[in-house]
């Protein structure tokens, strides 16, 4: 079977793996006469998989009726599927065919099923099991051969706790389920839509097509189109009504957007002297991160002088010393005698890297040449490393990695495809 031709000939756009497979299901699964459940998020586009089912089934000859079942009263759904004898209810002035008859030999699509009476499924698992059913008003039982096909939005698993749904009945619908994928998940298909959307509508109405700049497609593409396709359409022929301007940018794109899903949108930038690009919350990140990093390095300037230091005073710390190894670690050293007996107890509560350049004194002190350790000054090596550094500590979760570094969630995302941090 070739997938590519069966969306040509059933309107269907898009190259994403996931509605591919959707499509090569239904088209596998025509031949025989198992029910079909299709499930997807509401505007996803599941009333296409039914007429791809009927069409290459040995039953594309027949009728293929679509009824939407959250569409028709309670009170006459059952006449509506089922039909009716005259005088059954109130202006039951003639007997009336239901669908379930008109659809004999053929396929009929019960679009929203989940919105079905519980009365009534039980007259449709009945259908399904022995093919009879029997008219509102009837006494007699009359066969029907029909393929069903059914679709939801709705979570099973809670209609059957609130008890909305029989699961019997959902079993025997569902012996082979075609799931649908949301337009969020097909990112590389929402400009193609898009493009589908406003040439067929400048057809229609004889103006020219929508055309969107590079920032309106990402938009576009990261937007998480909550309604999905239905919405991508509304919105589409709703600028080609309103905008004059035929090329629309990310400004114009935004306030056709909802406020309430605007999450996952990309953080509009602005271009510094420097060519680096960034957002204003993103700048004051960056300057608050830079203000840590020179406090970093002045202290390990100092931890350098202090070094220096003790080895021209023979491994002793002076009283200034002990304040600046008291303000970088952050923790009280005691003062030691300088005496020759102590020294070496003086050195052992030095932290390693004074421990390490400590000199024993004598009478003539021996200086050491101090081995200047070369160090990136940097400021964007060095913003690196502390996100490595932060992404290591908390196993690669980003959302802890940005807390700790104090930064959004969003900036940090940005700083990794920066810097190529995998």
């Amino acid at each position: 079977m070739n997938v590519g031709a069966v969306k040509q000939r059933f309107g269907v756009i898009g190259t994403s793996p996931s509605l591919d497979r959707a499509i090569t299901i239904a088209a596998q699964v025509a031949p025989t006469d198992l029910s079909v459940l299709i499930l997807g998020e509401s505007g996803t586009g599941k009333e296409v998989m039914p007429k791809i089912v009927h069409q290459f089934s040995k039953r594309k000859h027949g009728k293929y009726i679509a009824v939407n079942c959250g569409a028709i009263p309670e009170g006459t759904i059952d006449s509506e599927l089922f039909g009716h004898v005259k005088g059954a209810f109130t202006g039951a002035v003639d007997s009336r065919k239901g669908y379930f008859e008109e659809a004999d030999g053929g396929t009929i699509f019960l679009d929203e099923v989940a919105e079905l009476p519980v009365t009534t499924q039980v007259r449709l698992l009945r259908v399904l099991e022995s093919g009879e059913f029997m008219k509102v008003g009837s006494s007699s039982t009359q066969k029907t051969d029909v393929r069903v096909v059914a679709a939801t939005n709705v979570d099973f698993d809670e209609a059957f706790h609130k008890g909305k749904f029989r699961e019997d009945l959902y079993y025997r619908l569902n012996q082979v389920p075609i799931q649908m994928p949301p337009l969020r998940d097909r990112s590389n298909d929402i400009h193609l839509l898009f493009r589908k959307f406003t040439t067929d509508f400048s057809e229609l109405h004889r103006m020219p097509p929508l055309s969107l700049s590079p920032d309106a497609i990402e938009l576009l593409e990261h937007y998480p189109w909550p309604g999905n396709i239905r919405q991508l359409k509304h919105i589409t022929e709703q600028m080609s009504v309103l905008e004059t301007d035929r090329r629309l940018n990310s400004d114009v794109l935004l306030g056709y957007l909802p406020e309430t899903h605007r999450s996952r949108l990309p953080v509009k930038v602005n271009k510094g002297n420097d060519g680096f690009e960034e957002s204003d919350a993103g700048r004051n990140e960056r300057e608050m991160l830079y203000k840590v990093l020179f406090e970093m390095k002045g202290d390990l300037n100092d931890l350098k002088s202090l070094v220096l230091g003790m080895i021209n005073n023979g491994g002793s710390l002076s009283g200034a010393d002990e304040a600046i190894v008291k303000r970088v670690f952050e923790e009280p050293i005691e003062t030691q005698s300088t005496s020759s007996d102590n020294s070496k107890d003086s050195s052992s509560n030095l932290p390693l890297i004074l421990r390490a350049q400590t000199v024993s004194p004598s009478s003539t002190p021996i200086v050491h040449e101090a081995e200047e350790v070369e160090q990136s000054l940097s400021l964007i090596d060095s913003e690196r490393e502390l996100i490595k550094r932060a992404l290591e500590k908390h196993s690669n979760r980003r959302k802890d990695a940005a807390e700790e570094l104090g930064i959004s969630e969003r900036t940090l995302y940005r700083k990794i495809k920066e810097y190529d941090l995998k």
